[in-house]
């Protein structure tokens, strides 16, 4: 079913259906081989410098829709009558003598099939394994298409991305940055919202691999694609292109392109053997059912540290992605069921967010695999023969561009290759082949090296973060204990907060004014919270935010009595800690059974969304110990907020809880069960 699109250059909605499919014949030894939690939301347009205009032309956009969808009533049948002639007319027109070959049928192969396809042009993709490509999504999860691709996509075929965008996670609506590793505290916000809608380009998304995949076969066809066909080598005679597969079986074409992958055999034929280059960071990645408290104010997040970093990313479906990245020698292998076991001791002393992911993770659906790229290339190819994708410039992961600078190469393809065959009709002399090859290169090059490079610099970044002077400075790692803001945390900061928007903005919009033939739109699926603004420029705000229940959990095996404590959120119920009860005071009476708790130690209230902690002049103190890892006796009297992942010490560590927000009530099997008592 078509969603409704506002075109912000004709606002009317437009009834779009699927093209048919058109028989691709493919000459093999002179034989021939015949072969969808989305919510709708008005269009939002973040501008920070003008609020006023930004909420007029809401009302615009909501205005124009309601007359859209009054329009769409009474003229559907008629609309979609026309558009099916139009299609049919293009279709008898537009087809191409030219015969393409594509070696590999991932995301790049597939994308530029279909584009190649919808420009009229005959395709033949070769694979050498289609499980191996619908699996792969099992090996290597879900996958983010940003803004950027996912406008490259709109280009080539509206339906296809419009399936695909309704089978995606939205992600870029939230908010999503770095944090740091140890503490949990955000770094730095990314706002991927404002660049997409204030271009009118599709907001960042998270897909399986499998589903994405299937999509796009299903698109460009199953027929187009031969399977146990792997191409291990080519022939150019300046007229025509053979393939050859491992099989022996060779296969005629006007020209190749060349789309498998990192370790690319048509890459190796046109330039020789060249080793990939290894990041110094093995990667273990893993999915889980699990739903944290803040799902719906973050999208992904990075957390950073010193030779290692976590990435966490909500994919839809209850699940949670994330991969972890340490650095060391390539090659390594864990003990068998020992992948999860060695993660818990590399994050050991991490924020509670990665370590919960984590556990939530079993282990055989843990893997690992080291992370390689390849220095972009001055050639992408010779003569009749070219590259797209990982095959030319593998990306390491840190900005999540690989797949979509691949996806932008396979619409840039296309188009040259169109417009190449409508100059030859006009001039009416053959198609130049080359030429058209030059221009696609050309006009992807440059692009493709900045984000190459803006990848491995924030990896690095990712893995050289310091908070504290005294990290990585071995026999000076003593320094850590007095929290010293590192020179280069600080100095790092005030680049991202100036670099980044401009990055985002040129990366995830940069290239939607070249897509040719794309009006400027937004969906009405494109959600966003009213609050999304808020949550960029208050942490507080994120926290009041938090879906979920807070608890107060014994820890240490010394606690006298493990008895978790719930914190109802009722600002007149205080909750009242001691040795002793006191039905006398109003609100809920906690009673801990320690002789260093007095008979009326502390309360816990709420205020404004946000929860209090008072000692009333204990004899032992009430403590807390916050995210930084710094421990600080309350001054009587005197309330003091807590956060999520504090640990609070009534008396002494022996009576210690650890601040928890939670989806359901904690319980334990073991023999020590875990109480929960009520502080409402």
């Amino acid at each position: 079913m078509s969603s409704i699109v506002y075109n912000s250059m004709n606002p009317s909605t437009a009834i779009l259906s699927r093209s048919q499919q058109f028989p691709l014949m493919v000459a093999k030894d002179s034989s021939f081989v015949f072969f969808q939690f989305l919510h709708q939301h008005r269009c939002n347009y973040f501008r920070n410098q003008d609020e006023n205009r930004r909420f007029n032309k809401i009302k615009r956009v909501k205005a124009g829709l309601r007359e859209a969808q009054k329009r769409r009533v009474s003229t559907k049948e008629s609309v979609v009558a026309k558009v099916d002639d139009e299609n049919n007319s293009s279709k008898a027109t537009q087809k191409k003598n030219l015969r393409i070959l594509v070696a590999g049928a991932g995301i790049g192969g597939l994308v530029f099939a279909l584009a190649a396809k919808k420009k009229g042009f005959e395709v033949v993709v070769f694979e050498k394994d289609m499980s191996a490509i619908r699996g792969e999504g099992q090996y290597r999860g879900p996958i983010q298409i940003q803004s950027n691709a996912l406008a490259a996509l709109e280009a080539v075929d509206m339906d296809v991305a419009e399936e695909i965008l309704n089978a995606g996670c939205i992600t870029g609506d939230r908010i999503n940055g770095l944090v740091d590793g140890i503490s949990g505290k955000w770094y730095i916000k990314f706002d991927t919202f404002t660049p997409a809608a204030e271009r009118g380009l599709p907001v960042t998304r998270v897909i399986s691999r499998m589903t994405l995949q299937q999509i796009l076969v299903h698109a460009v066809g199953e027929d187009v694609i031969m399977n146990e066909s792997n191409v291990v080598n080519f022939e150019d005679d300046g007229n025509k292109v053979t393939v050859i597969l491992e099989n022996g079986q060779r296969y005629v074409g006007d020209l190749l392109v060349g789309a498998d992958g990192i370790w690319s055999k048509v890459r190796r034929n046109l330039f020789g053997h060249t080793e990939p280059i290894y990041s110094d960071y093995t990667c273990y990645t893993g999915i889980a059912d699990f739903v944290p408290v803040d799902i719906d104010t973050v999208g992904y997040r990075v957390f950073l540290g010193h030779k290692q970093y976590f990435v966490s990313s909500d994919v839809g479906g209850g699940k949670m992605q994330w991969y972890a990245f340490h650095k060391e020698r390539p090659g390594g292998v864990d003990s068998p069921n020992g992948k999860k076991e060695r993660l818990l001791k590399i994050f050991d002393g991490w924020c509670d967010k990665v370590m919960e992911l984590l556990l939530a993770t079993d282990e055989d659906a843990i893997l690992r695999r080291d992370i390689y790229d390849r220095t972009p290339s001055f050639s992408w190819g010779r003569g009749r023969v070219t590259l797209l994708g990982d095959s030319i410039h593998a990306m390491q992961p840190n900005l999540g561009q690989g797949g979509c600078m691949a996806i932008e190469d396979s619409y840039q393809l296309a188009l040259e290759l169109d417009k190449a065959w409508e100059q030859s009709i006009k001039s009416g002399s053959p198609m130049d082949v080359v030429s058209a090859l030059k221009s696609y290169e050309s006009a992807r090059k440059l692009r493709v090296a900045i984000i190459h490079g803006l990848a491995r610099l924030a990896a690095i970044m990712a893995s050289t973060y310091k908070p504290y002077l005294g990290v990585g400075l071995g026999p000076l790692s003593f320094l850590t204990k007095f929290r010293i803001p590192h020179p280069g945390r600080v100095g790092g900061r005030i680049f991202i907060d100036i670099g980044m928007p401009l990055m985002l903005s040129w990366v995830l919009g940069g290239n939607g004014s070249k897509l040719e033939g794309r009006p400027l739109h937004c969906r009405l699926t494109d959600k966003a919270s009213d609050q999304l603004r808020k949550w960029f420029q208050d942490d507080d705000s994120l926290e009041r935010a938090l879906n979920g229940e807070w608890f107060l959990l014994p820890i240490g095996q010394a606690n006298p009595d493990p008895v978790a404590i719930f914190l109802g959120r009722d600002e007149k119920n205080i909750c009242t800690i001691g040795s002793a009860s006191h039905p006398d005071i109003l609100g809920a009476s906690i009673i801990i059974n320690s002789p260093q708790v007095s008979k009326l130690h502390a309360q816990i209230s709420y205020k404004d969304g946000l929860f209090f902690l008072t000692d009333l002049q204990s004899e032992h103190g009430t403590w807390i110990t916050n995210n930084d890892g710094r421990r600080y006796r309350l001054p009587p009297n005197s309330p003091a907020r807590f956060h999520p992942s504090d640990i609070i010490e009534f008396g002494s560590d022996k009576a210690a809880f650890r601040v928890k927000v939670m989806n359901q009530p904690p319980f334990s099997g073991n023999k020590r069960e875990t109480k929960v008592l009520s502080a409402v």
